[in-house]
């Protein structure tokens, strides 16, 4: 599929993929297609970041190749590394052939038939059906010196191999930048994308969201389960409950075919929605029934 002509073409391919996108959202992803720059969001976990890199491979018909980063994450793990077993067995063969050419040798050892491809070089060739979507995902979990090195990739979409050179992208993949902000990024990093903040969606964006990723739920369900998360989101937790897990407890009170949220049911399922135990701890008792009563409060009086 050709790159979106306007901000409304782009919020119609995320919708036909289940991603349900506001106008400033689709506003930074049309820029980012048109002007070929890295795209930055940063948000809270949970609340889609990832999700739009895959709606956008998805909705293009490009491949998706996904960087997860961690600490300690070194660009011989994101560019490429050397296939050292299949080396050894070169090496072994030559030798019992006798006769071994150890310049010659080593000349062949280190030629792209031994390299294995990382998902950095992976996106610097050509792919079927057009230039990939290049994922790089919750940066902020990585360390500086690997921010430093993205610097290249991202300014040129280029990286360097010392054995074969430099090898630069015939066609710049569309590359998504995330984070959940555990740590800043560093601002030349950032300077080098179009940034956007994944905040919490709205009541009724959010209903969207879940009709289109949980259709077969009742509307009545839906906006009780949607109006609970959101004043649960006021409470002061560890980790408040993302758009993802929004569409998880969703799913969970379908498969027990619940018709209707009561205090028993959410203290059943809060694994569903909060991953922390203090958390968890906090909504025992009256309290799970105090916000539920919040909650459906704010809708009768929507």
């Amino acid at each position: 599929m050709d790159i979106p002509g306007s901000i409304g073409e782009v919020e119609v391919m995320l919708g036909g993929q289940g991603y349900v996108c506001d106008r400033s959202l689709g506003t930074v992803v049309f820029l980012a297609l048109t002007l070929g720059r890295p795209l930055f969001l940063e948000g809270e976990a949970g609340v889609g970041k990832t999700e739009i890199a895959k709606a956008l491979a998805s909705g293009l018909g490009r491949r998706l190749i996904r960087l997860q980063c961690y600490e300690g994450l070194d660009a011989s793990s994101a560019v490429y590394e050397w296939n050292f077993a299949e080396q050894m067995i070169a090496i072994r063969t030559a030798e019992a052939s006798g006769g071994v050419d150890r310049a010659h040798l080593k000349d062949e050892l280190f030629t792209e038939e031994f390299l294995i491809e990382r998902p950095l070089l992976q996106a610097m060739r050509p792919q079927p059906g057009g230039a990939p979507v290049l994922l790089i995902d919750e940066l902020d979990r990585t360390d500086e010196p690997f921010e430093a090195f993205l610097l290249e990739a991202l300014s040129d979409f280029q990286v360097t191999i010392p054995e074969l050179g430099t090898i630069s992208a015939p066609e710049p993949p569309i590359v998504i930048v995330t984070s959940n902000r555990t740590r800043e990024v560093h601002d030349a990093l950032k300077r080098r994308c179009l940034y956007h903040w994944v905040d919490y969606p709205g009541f009724e964006r959010e209903i969207d969201i879940l009709q289109s990723r949980a259709p077969e739920a009742a509307e009545a369900l839906s906006r009780e389960v949607v109006a609970f998360v959101q004043r649960l989101r006021t409470e002061d937790l560890f980790k408040k409950p993302g758009v993802a897990e929004t569409i998880d407890w969703a799913k969970c009170l379908l498969a027990l075919d619940v018709i209707t949220l009561s205090p028993e049911v959410i203290a059943d399922t809060l694994g569903a929605i909060l991953k922390y135990q203090d958390d968890i701890q906090k909504l025992q008792g009256s309290e799970a029934k105090r916000i539920m009563e919040e909650a459906r409060s704010g809708l009768d009086a929507a």
